[in-house]
């Protein structure tokens, strides 16, 4: 499984951040009892963070742009090294490839200078 630790970064602050609005949720119900100062804690905290965490988890902004492999053979070059590839950008979409092109990273530099001279926004 791979981890985009952006959206992954995202959500940890968010769950804090529920923390308090949910806290005074419930400091307002407390009269109600604990469990069903709860339950509509619960229910208001689902009906705010559903959004929120729809944007973390689907936004495309927040997608994972490169992805970087560990020993590979550079396409360009021919070493072996980190290999390095942009899979997605604002106009550049590289995700379905069938044969994703890695690049060592002085390779990965060049063909970067040459796909924002194309108008590629990365």
């Amino acid at each position: 499984m791979e981890v985009n630790f952006k959206r992954y970064g995202l959500y940890l602050v968010r769950w804090q951040l529920s923390t308090p609005i949910l806290a005074v949720v419930l400091y307002w119900l407390a009269g109600l009892g604990a469990l069903a100062a709860t339950v509509v804690a619960n229910l208001i905290g689902g009906l705010i963070f559903f959004w929120v965490d729809r944007f973390i988890f689907t936004s495309e902004a927040l997608a994972a742009q490169w992805e970087v492999k560990e020993k590979v053979r550079c396409v360009d070059c021919g070493k072996v090294a980190r290999g390095y590839r942009l899979v997605r950008a604002e106009n550049y979409d590289k995700s379905n490839d069938p044969a994703p092109e890695f690049r060592c990273e002085e390779c990965s530099k060049k063909k970067s200078e040459e796909l924002k001279k194309r108008g590629v926004k990365h």
